[in-house]
């Protein structure tokens, strides 16, 4: 458990896919370039098994935004993409209900 405190530290928000390709040596992690309105972030995230690079360019999904950046293959990871899997280990990322959300957006 952690205090409501340490969550209000946690910042998601709405990122919009710019372009997505894979890793070379992996078949599981992605590079994705996401757009945060005003700021861009490079974003590696293990979601590869799942999807199509191509599928994920325009898609609005959830990110946290304010992770520390951390080394992935040697690829610096900007953010993290939110995703659940199920029972198979199929990923699904966390996308807004509505289009309608700007890139950037903080989820309050």
């Amino acid at each position: 458990m952690i205090s409501f405190e340490e969550f209000k530290k946690v910042e998601l928000r709405v990122a919009e896919i710019l372009a997505a390709g894979r890793v070379e040596g992996s078949d599981k992690l992605l590079k994705l370039k996401a757009s945060l309105g005003e700021d861009e972030r490079q974003i590696i995230a293990g979601i590869g098994k799942n999807y199509e690079p191509e599928g994920l360019v325009g898609k609005k999904v959830i990110i946290v935004a304010n992770l520390e950046p951390r080394s992935l293959l040697g690829l610096e990871s900007q953010g993290m993409i939110l995703a659940t899997s199920n029972e198979e280990g199929r990923s699904t990322i966390l996308t807004p209900e509505s289009d309608n959300v700007a890139p950037g957006t903080l989820i309050t």
